[in-house]
């Protein structure tokens, strides 16, 4: 009876015991979700922009900003950007390319797109949007990338003060290279105010 009774004890007290914790496995809705998450995520096309300072690697938002992901990627396609130059430096505000040649000479462009600065996308740091005049109708092929949090850029209301300049995209990889071209000395060179010293080329600019 006591040779029984010790298996029985010791039976009964890991029966009491703490079960041990396992993680439940995700459901399928949850499967389903991350899944979905990725896809969406690698469906956003990318351009890497080979300059004379380094790689920079941009993510488009073409859901947030159809047309002018589009535009931009037409350019792109065409070779528009290679040997062009960032002609324009504030190093605590943006740095802006995509539009003249190192012999300063003005690239011809497209038709005017429609300002998509409404998308609820901020001119925050890292962030890529496009250039235009005075007219909110008015981006071709210039762009800007944001150094800084730049607020006042942003969309506030139909107003042309107010319609801001629509961002498209962000800098993925490559950041350092952005802060170091936002580093370089510039001088006002004929029309331009803030001309690098050492110039800055988009060498090319492909899809991903």
């Amino acid at each position: 009876m006591a040779k029984l009774l010790l298996p029985l004890l010791l039976l009964f007290s890991y029966s009491c015991a703490s079960p041990i914790s396992v993680e439940a496995a995700p459901t399928a809705a949850v499967v389903k979700k991350v899944v979905k998450k990725k896809r969406k995520r690698a469906l956003n096309p990318r351009v890497m922009m080979k300059t004379s300072h380094g790689l920079i690697e941009i993510e488009l938002y073409p859901k947030q900003a159809p047309i002018t992901v589009k535009n931009f990627l037409t350019y792109v396609n065409q070779g528009f950007y290679d040997g062009t130059i960032f002609h324009r430096v504030i190093e605590n505000f943006m740095i802006q390319g995509g539009g003249f040649t190192s012999s300063l000479e003005k690239k011809k462009t497209w038709a005017p797109i429609k300002n998509e600065a409404d998308n609820g996308i901020s001119n925050s740091i890292g962030t890529i949007a496009m250039a235009r005049t005075g007219i909110v109708d008015s981006a071709t092929a210039q762009f800007f990338i944001n150094v800084m949090e730049n607020d006042n850029l942003n969309y506030r209301s139909n107003a042309p003060a107010d319609y801001g300049y629509a961002v498209f995209g962000r800098v993925r990889r490559g950041m350092p290279v952005v802060n170091r071209i936002r580093k370089i000395r510039t001088e006002r060179r004929d029309r331009f105010a803030n001309m690098p010293v050492d110039e800055v080329t988009i060498i090319s600019a492909k899809v991903k």
